[in-house]
C-alpha cells in the first residue's frame, strides 16, 4: 500500500485500486451502489432508498469528524467505506462504527480489503482505538442475506463480541444482528485527543 498525493493506491489481483476521500460529485454513484442493498437485501435494515439530499447530508456530517473513502478502478467507482459515531457520549470518542459497501459484481477483487486498510490507516492517525461493525446475521442464509460480511470482517481481524436475536424485520423475516470489534492499538492511561478528519485532511 502506497500513498500518492493524498490518495492510497493498492494493487489487487489484476488491476490497481485507488482509494481517496469521497467528493460531492461521487454522491449519485455512491447512492447507486447502496440502492440494491436496500431494495434486495437485509444487509441494510433501511426500507426505503434515501434521497440524494439525505444521502449527501449523511456524508457531509460524517466527513466533519470521520473518514469517508471511495475505491476507484480505472474510471469506475466500485465501493465505499466510512467510519461514524459509535455513541453520542464523550467517553466513546475513541470508538467508531465502520461500514462498507461494494458495487455488485466487484466482490472478491480486493476492493473491500483495500478500503478497510485505508480506513484503518486514517483512523490510527486520528487516534481512534476501537472499530465496531454492526452486521446482519442469519443461522440460515437466504436470498436476502448471507454471512459473507461476517466472514469478511473476521478475515480483517474483527472478532465477534455480541449478538442480538431477531432484532431486525425485513422482507417478512426476522434477522439477527451481531457486533464485531477490532482494536487498533493499546489503550493508554491517557489517550491522545481524537483529531477530526476535516482537520487531519486539511
Amino acid at each position: 500500500m502506497t500513498e500518492k498525493g493524498g490518495q492510497i493506491s493498492v494493487n489487487s489481483v489484476n488491476e490497481e485500486i485507488v482509494i481517496r476521500k469521497a467528493e460531492t460529485s461521487d454522491i449519485p454513484k455512491l447512492l447507486a451502489i447502496y440502492r440494491p442493498y436496500v431494495e434486495h437485501t437485509a444487509i441494510s435494515f433501511e426500507y426505503e432508498i434515501p434521497s440524494l439530499e439525505e444521502f449527501s447530508g449523511r456524508m457531509e456530517t460524517i466527513l466533519q469528524t470521520y473518514p469517508y473513502l471511495v475505491a476507484v478502478s480505472g474510471v469506475e467507482l466500485i465501493g465505499y467505506a466510512y467510519a461514524s459515531e459509535f455513541k453520542n457520549r464523550r467517553a466513546y470518542d475513541w470508538s467508531v462504527e465502520t461500514s462498507i459497501y461494494v458495487k455488485q459484481g466487484q466482490a472478491g477483487k480486493g476492493c473491500g480489503k483495500a478500503l478497510y486498510l485505508a480506513l484503518e490507516t486514517v483512523l490510527k492517525q486520528q487516534h481512534i482505538l476501537n472499530l465496531n461493525a454492526c452486521i446482519t446475521y442469519t443461522e440460515h442464509e437466504d436470498e436476502y442475506v448471507d454471512n459473507n460480511s461476517m466472514n469478511f470482517h473476521k478475515h480483517m481481524g474483527y472478532r465477534l463480541v455480541g449478538k442480538f436475536e431477531k432484532c431486525g424485520y425485513k422482507f417478512g423475516r426476522w434477522y439477527d444482528m451481531i457486533w464485531m470489534e477490532k482494536i487498533l492499538g493499546p489503550h493508554p492511561a491517557r489517550p491522545e485527543q481524537v483529531i477530526p478528519f476535516c482537520k487531519l485532511s486539511g
